[in-house]
């Protein structure tokens, strides 16, 4: 497999955070490959959140994978991290080495549609470790993932490549927000993976 030895942009945020946009760190045939693994491989789930008192089910689906079977609490509701797999551990490994971090959990998304986005909130779950790194991952179709601050509401937006890493670390969460916007305009899946750290 041939990785592109990247080195990130500088902080795409103008202040209060630290973001960086590596670009591909995959040529587009390792992508593809880690992408259909994914999708035939990970036991997928309709997201449920509890909105309003109302337990809503989600199109998008996801799926939680940990060192250990470790609880995450977010939307009002709990999962347990499944055990790794082959391709999970493969591509923990590699972010890591890109980023210089290190993970313990990783929190995937399946988007079928540009339809299916993600509206604006932090990850800053108590669950998390505060000001930790969050490594994420994209393959599948190109999207626009977009940060609005939470008191000046300044925007910043980048466009997450097929095979591409993004990472935010330092007081990102405590003083952003940031969402996958919807849109008709793409029509094939994406696949996100962030890997976080849970503290214990």
């Amino acid at each position: 497999m041939d990785l592109f030895n990247n080195s990130p942009i500088s902080n795409i945020l103008p202040f209060d955070g630290d973001v960086h946009y590596y670009g591909s760190i995959f040529d587009s045939k390792s992508a593809n490959h880690y992408f259909d693994q994914l999708l035939k491989n990970i036991l997928w789930q309709n997201d449920q959140a509890i909105i309003f008192g109302k337990l809503m089910v989600t199109k998008r689906k996801v799926a939680w994978y940990g060192d250990e079977p470790f609880l995450y609490t977010y939307s009002k509701t709990t999962k347990s991290a499944l055990p790794w797999t082959k391709e999970l551990l493969e591509l923990k490994q590699i972010i890591e080495n890109q980023s210089g971090e290190r993970f313990n959990s990783c929190l995937l998304n399946l988007y079928h549609t540009g339809e299916e986005g993600m509206s604006w909130h932090s990850d800053d779950e108590k669950d998390l470790k505060k000001n930790g790194a969050i490594g994420s991952l994209s393959l599948g179709a190109a999207r626009k993932f977009a940060f609005k601050h939470k008191v000046t509401k300044q925007t910043v937006s980048v466009v997450l490549e097929n095979g591409s890493l993004l990472l935010m670390k330092g007081s990102t969460q405590s003083n952003w927000l940031h969402r996958l916007p919807p849109t008709k305009k793409i029509t094939t899946p994406r696949i996100n993976l962030t890997f976080r750290t849970i503290v214990t």
